[in-house]
């Protein structure tokens, strides 16, 4: 099977098949495209993330298609013997767990590979947990931001929500239950108390939406046990840093911090940001021109730990 739009035949090697990367619901087995499953039942192989996920919704749809196993710890060697098949005729399908493939999961890979051996590579557009977040969330969507799941580390993820902390465009992340509250107490120290929708379980029985600050978030959490897939959406910085002058307390507060010398100024900047409720970049800047005052050193001298942004 071919669809007559797909990539440009010019370039494509005629005698070879065609990788078709399906979306598939994300929740409810109802979300699924005509077009998904006509290619679906009409490909020679499905390469799946989770081969039993993927037998289900073929037994639910009556797809008798052969399901082989393609993920993450596998890619490298299966890519090689799906190309294989593709440069001998056959048609292969690529689907995910749930929603669309190469997307936060595995696929880019075989993608990459297919495209250099001149394989028509086309997708079969569907469900996607991130545009369907966007869409219930209230917050600007025009341009938004997708970072899907950051370090499971904190201090590597502490690291990539600074380099966002000045983002205006609307964010969106996934994360895993067991993560939630420490992803959601770096969120607060870092980017203050934002606005922020956490989704859960979407078009699924249990699918929940929670609306507000990310404090308020914190709270209802910490009364529940956390299950099920988790999409957040996180509203864009709003604040002019240049025009937002800190408040004469918290100067006092890093002035005193800093003449103790007990604690780093990252440490102080994330301390008093997560305190206070206001930008991590922010505070920083403003704890490195202190403590230039406070040695005595004019403001624009070269700190060393300005590197670190």
């Amino acid at each position: 099977m071919k669809d007559s739009n797909i990539n440009n035949p010019e370039i494509q090697n005629p005698k070879c098949g065609t990788l078709y990367v399906v979306s598939t619901p994300i929740g409810n087995l109802e979300d699924i495209t005509l077009r998904a499953l006509r290619t679906l039942k009409s490909v020679d192989i499905i390469a799946a993330e989770n081969t039993t996920h993927t037998r289900g919704l073929c037994k639910h749809y009556g797809i008798k298609v052969r399901v082989s196993s393609y993920n993450q710890h596998n890619q490298k060697k299966k890519a090689p013997e799906l190309i294989r098949k593709l440069k001998s005729g056959a048609n292969v399908a690529i689907v995910t767990d749930a929603g669309t493939p190469c997307i936060s999961d595995p696929g880019a890979y075989l993608i990459s590979r297919a495209s250099k051996e001149q394989i028509a590579v086309t997708a079969i557009p569907g469900a996607s947990a991130v545009t369907a977040a966007l869409s219930v969330s209230g917050m600007p969507t025009e341009c938004f931001v997708f970072m899907g799941f950051l370090p499971n580390r904190s201090g590597k993820r502490r690291r990539e929500l600074k380099k966002l902390s000045s983002e205006e465009r609307t964010m969106v992340f996934f994360e895993a239950p067991h993560r939630l509250v420490a992803m959601l107490n770096d969120l607060r120290g870092i980017f203050g108390d934002r606005q922020m929708v956490i989704l859960r379980e979407m078009t699924k029985v249990f699918e929940e939406t929670k609306r507000g600050p990310v404090s308020a978030i914190l709270a209802q959490l910490s009364t529940e046990k956390i299950k099920g897939e988790l999409t957040l959406v996180v509203e864009g910085n709003k604040r002019k840093e240049k025009n937002h002058a800190i408040r004469r307390d918290v100067l006092k507060k890093i002035d005193n911090l800093l003449q103790k010398k007990k604690i780093s100024i990252k440490d102080i900047a994330y301390l008093l940001a997560s305190e206070e409720g206001l930008n991590y970049r922010h505070i920083y800047k403003e704890c490195l021109a202190r403590k230039k005052i406070l040695q005595g050193f004019k403001v624009d001298s070269i700190d060393q730990e300005t590197h670190d942004q």
